[in-house]
């Protein structure tokens, strides 16, 4: 149970977890673990859509790695924007993992921090690789809980005529 304190005084949130202020001055870690799930399919196969659909249906956050690094990208006080824009400019297509995991990471922690009950998240278009899985895996080891993939295997002719190819 997990409830609000009040100015100066102490509040109760688990066992051995207390802690005074607003909510938003808690640690997500220690509210609630983000509980995610992985979508992926390929390019312009409708993973937004979709997940757009089972975030109204089930109540979760929908995370896109891709927008979070074209936001990240385009925003001027960035840590990462001229990072990402180099790896454009150089013709690769798949941004650092440590980039992306720490965009995803800190969109879970800020939306916990603004809301407790929302710790459920899925995000799309991540991992891109077995190199990708492999470092979320070692970086979000206890911090996050994936409960599960889900796959759409898309027929290649139907993505390349959403895509207009």
């Amino acid at each position: 149970h997990i409830s609000r304190a009040k100015s100066g005084k102490s509040t109760r949130l688990g066992p051995k977890l207390h802690a005074t202020g607003s909510p938003a001055a808690f640690l997500p870690s220690q509210l609630m673990k983000p509980l995610v799930m992985l979508v992926l399919w390929g390019p312009s196969a409708g993973k937004g859509t979709q997940c757009a659909r089972m975030v109204k249906k089930y109540g979760y956050t929908h995370l896109s790695a891709g927008e979070l690094l074209r936001d990240e990208r385009k925003n001027p006080d960035s840590q990462y924007g001229e990072l990402i824009e180099k790896y454009i400019k150089d013709g690769k297509r798949i941004v650092s993992v440590e980039i992306t995991i720490s965009l995803l990471k800190r969109q879970m922690n800020q939306t916990i921090a603004s809301n407790a009950e929302k710790n459920k998240f899925r995000i799309d278009g991540f991992p891109r690789n077995q190199d990708n899985l492999q470092d979320w895996n070692k970086t979000m080891d206890r911090k996050a809980d994936v409960s599960f993939v889900l796959f759409f295997d898309c027929n290649n002719e139907k993505i390349f005529n959403k895509a207009d190819y």
